[in-house]
C-alpha cells in the first residue's frame, strides 16, 4: 500500500493521513490493535517511533524473534526515530523489517542491525 495511491484506505487504517503525516508509529498502533495486542496509544507521544522505546519488554539483539519491534534513528532530531516489525536476516545480515511509510508505503526494507536503538516485546 502506498500513501498515495491508497491514500483513503491507509488514512482509514492508520487513523492519520500518511501524506501528511510521518505514519510508521501509526501503522504499527494499527497492527497491534488488529491482532488485539496492546499498542502506544496511550503513550504521551503515540504517534513518534521512539515512543515505542517504552513498549513492551527490551530484548536482546540474539534474542530477537519474528514480530518483535525494532526502533531506529531517523532524521537529525532527536526525538525522530523508525519503527517497524521484526522478519528475519538476510543472507547478508542485514535485518528485513515490515514498516509503514518505508518509502512512503508499507513494504519490506533491510536495515543495519547495529543502528537499532531498541528491540522491544509484548510479554503478558
Amino acid at each position: 500500500m502506498h500513501e498515495r495511491q491508497n491514500r483513503s484506505e491507509l488514512k482509514e487504517l492508520v487513523g492519520v493521513d500518511p501524506v501528511r503525516t510521518e505514519w510508521c508509529a501509526a501503522f504499527v498502533n494499527a497492527i497491534l490493535e488488529l491482532e488485539g495486542i496492546p499498542n502506544n496509544e496511550d503513550h504521551p507521544y503515540p504517534l513518534t517511533a521512539r515512543a515505542f522505546l517504552d513498549w513492551g519488554s527490551p530484548i536482546n539483539p540474539q534474542d530477537i524473534q519474528k514480530g518483535d519491534l525494532v526502533i531506529f534513528p531517523r532524521g537529525t532530531q532527536g526525538w525522530q526515530g523508525h519503527v517497524g516489525f521484526y522478519i528475519g536476516r538476510s543472507a547478508e545480515g542485514m535485518w528485513v523489517i515490515l514498516g509503514g511509510n518505508q518509502d512512503n508505503q508499507v513494504r519490506y526494507d533491510y536495515y543495519d542491525p547495529k543502528r537499532a536503538l531498541g528491540i522491544r516485546r509484548w510479554t503478558e
